[in-house]
């Protein structure tokens, strides 16, 4: 497939005609063609496709189409009848009433191709593009927030996961290598890999069920075995399936004993969930736990800008591995807004992002003020004596010395490194002084030892005291009660488009998915703008209603 590009035409007037007559009170896709126009052009895509070859389908509309597909989260299938049947997508799209539209695979090969070019932030990048010359956006204070996003994979148990995992590979192998693979295989294998594993099918009884995985893992390693025999082809070692069937193997099995027994990995012997297969379908979705949410997939974190006077769009998608935390978010997302000149002076934010580390390379680096909460102290000494904990210690930062609020000075200070290789400090205090203490046992549980003080370096210390007593006060709760709109967001993105679900395998493809639901999601917050509908309230139910109002 080959791209020539071509201008964008005017809407033909039989079509025009008939959308205007069906719609006479507006519609989605009629206002936005009318105010922004096509948003997207082919030169936009032309590094995607190559100079020669059968012309492809315009990549204008192919991207417009992906957006509107999400607008009304529909199927590829039921995309391409839309282009096919309805007035206001062939409005929107400048096609005469007489197009036929295209095969459905089209819109699958058309993100293959921005996937494998780099180009998804594409869609959602023109737009923003397209919004600022309008001055419809005003990015100076923005908000963010993340949920999770379940994996398109079914959720295997561990007797599940195994003999998947080989019947997997055995599918791809009899693919590319029937003649090799029936050379190696024992009859009784299409007995137990010649359909879907599932558990009602599986013994019950625990000892029986064992037993089963260890002939699973028997006869994955004998696969393994054969297929990196060095009389075996190289290539098919290659094979994803079967390096797949490798790594999964190595984690739940112990490697085979000179008598050849197979026996499972016991549970602390397991690998962590980061690096943990739950799936032989899509190996980059691991387990997570969130609060009260369990789920094996990944995590998407949505910013959005929230002026007043203008609509709030998403500025900014970014699409995780389900157990990379949220802090580890804010230099990307910092990074992704850069690079469209959409920084925000005031970004705002949840404790999980907050650190203190955020706090003052956010505003140094980038010259944003992180509007969010941080940890409290987890010290025993801050939950039960307040009055001990690190805080309350008097810093003396160009004399290197601590004071207690007992009045004692540090007799040591020392410079380290944390296991995350933070810098931090070290204190301590006067043996004698603190046993002599009327209050030691406010203080520290040490029998005999003094008290000590881990810290911060100098700014990160300072700035972790001042958020944490300015965020007590009512001044702070009321500017950041800003951020609770994102939470809308990702509610609307839920319920409008299913962003807790991905319709796609790898990260790759789950983040293109993001993007394209944020891209939709901005037209139809530019719909209502244009429409003049306003932002809904939060709901009330009925029987909050009958409260009493303070008098």
């Amino acid at each position: 497939m080959s791209m020539q590009p071509q201008n964008i035409p005017p809407v033909p007037p039989d079509t025009e005609a008939v959308a205007r007559a069906a719609f006479p009170k507006g519609n989605i896709y009629v206002s936005l063609r009318d105010n922004l126009g096509s948003i997207y052009e082919d030169e936009f895509f032309a590094t995607l496709f190559p100079k020669r070859g059968q012309p492809a389908e315009s990549p204008w509309r192919l991207g417009l189409i992906c957006v509107m597909q999400f607008v009304e989260n529909l199927t590829d299938r039921q995309a391409a009848e839309a282009v096919r049947s309805r007035i206001d997508w062939k409005y929107a799209l400048s096609l005469p009433l007489t197009d036929p539209g295209f095969d459905f695979s089209v819109l699958s090969e058309f993100r293959r191709r921005l996937i494998e070019g780099n180009a998804e932030q594409l869609l959602l990048d023109r737009l923003l593009k397209r919004l600022r010359d309008l001055g419809l956006m005003k990015p100076e204070r923005q908000r963010t927030d993340s949920t999770h996003v379940l994996a398109v994979i079914r959720n295997l148990n561990r007797l599940e996961l195994l003999g998947e995992t080989l019947r997997f590979a055995l599918n791809s192998l009899a693919a590319v290598a029937p003649d090799w693979l029936m050379n190696q295989i024992n009859s009784d294998w299409f007995d137990r890999y010649s359909r879907r594993v599932e558990n009602y099918r599986l013994p019950k009884l625990d000892s029986e069920r064992e037993a089963l995985g260890n002939l699973i893992g028997k006869d994955g390693f004998a696969l393994l075995n054969d297929i990196y025999a060095p009389t075996a082809p190289f290539w098919l070692s290659q094979i994803k399936a079967v390096e797949i069937l490798r790594q999964v193997w190595v984690q739940q099995f112990y490697a085979p004993g000179e008598e050849g027994i197979v026996q499972w990995r016991t549970t602390k012997d397991m690998p962590p969930s980061t690096i943990a297969i739950h799936s032989p379908y899509d190996v980059e979705a691991h387990y997570s736990s969130k609060r009260s949410v369990d789920w094996v997939g990944y995590k998407t974190h949505l910013t959005e800008s929230c002026g007043e006077d203008c609509p709030h769009i998403i500025t900014q998608v970014y699409t995780t591995l389900s157990t990379v935390t949220d802090d580890a978010a804010v230099e990307p997302i910092h990074q992704g807004l850069e690079a469209k000149s959409l920084l925000p002076e005031e970004h705002f934010m949840d404790t999980g992002y907050v650190t203190a580390e955020h706090l003052v390379n956010s505003r140094t680096q980038y010259g944003i003020e992180i509007i969010g909460p941080v940890r409290s102290d987890p010290s025993w000494q801050a939950r039960t004596n307040p009055g001990f904990a690190a805080d309350q210690f008097e810093i003396d930062w160009q004399q290197q010395v601590a004071t207690c609020p007992m009045g004692q000075k540090s007799i040591t200070w020392s410079s380290q490194f944390d296991m995350s290789g933070q810098s931090i400090i070290d204190i301590r205090f006067a043996t004698a002084a603190c046993r002599a203490c009327p209050v030691r046992s406010h203080c520290t549980r040490s029998k005999n030892a003094p008290r000590g003080l881990t810290i911060r370096a100098q700014t990160f210390h300072e700035a972790l005291s001042t958020r944490r007593q300015s965020q007590e006060t009512p001044e702070f709760l009321h500017q950041y009660h800003q951020r609770a709109g994102i939470e809308a967001t990702l509610s609307q993105g839920t319920r409008r488009t299913g962003l807790r679900r991905s319709r796609y395998t790898g990260l790759a493809k789950t983040h293109l998915q993001h993007i394209l639901i944020a891209t939709a999601l901005n037209l139809v917050r530019l719909d209502a703008w244009f429409n003049d509908v306003p932002i809904a309230k939060t709901r009330v139910s009925r029987f909050k209603q009958l409260q009493p109002k303070p008098a």
